[in-house]
């Protein structure tokens, strides 16, 4: 696994990336408050939720698993970011800000994924 200063380079753009999730869904309209609102918000939590989580715990395999759905939160999410577009809930370039935050926490995650993975062979 990946030493804690690359640990904690993971978890802050992860927390950047949900704090940004949290500040653009307050433009949504407030019809999509229980719909697309509340999910992209769980999804972007989940991310980093998970991340912590299963570091906390500290076992490989149970680790993986954490980061395994922690990368399909952000995967989640990401499509969710594209709904937001598609429905012009948001503009292009706040779109592409999102797009280009979840790019760099999952090209990292799945890195932390991929070494798990050989430890544990």
């Amino acid at each position: 696994m990946q030493g804690n200063t690359y640990r904690e380079t993971l978890k802050n753009k992860m927390d950047q990336y949900v704090h940004f999730i949290y500040g653009i869904t307050k433009s949504f309209p407030k019809e999509e408050i229980f719909g697309s609102v509340s999910q992209i918000r769980r999804a972007g939590l989940s991310v980093v939720l998970n991340y912590t989580e299963g570091y906390a715990r500290r076992k490989p395999l149970v680790l993986l698993n954490f980061y395994e759905i922690a990368y399909g939160s952000l995967q989640e999410s990401k499509y969710l970011l594209l709904f937001a577009k598609d429905e012009k809930y948001i503009p292009e370039d706040i779109y592409k800000k999102g797009e280009i935050m979840a790019n760099e926490i999952g090209a990292m995650l799945w890195k932390e994924i991929q070494s798990i993975e050989k430890s544990i062979k």
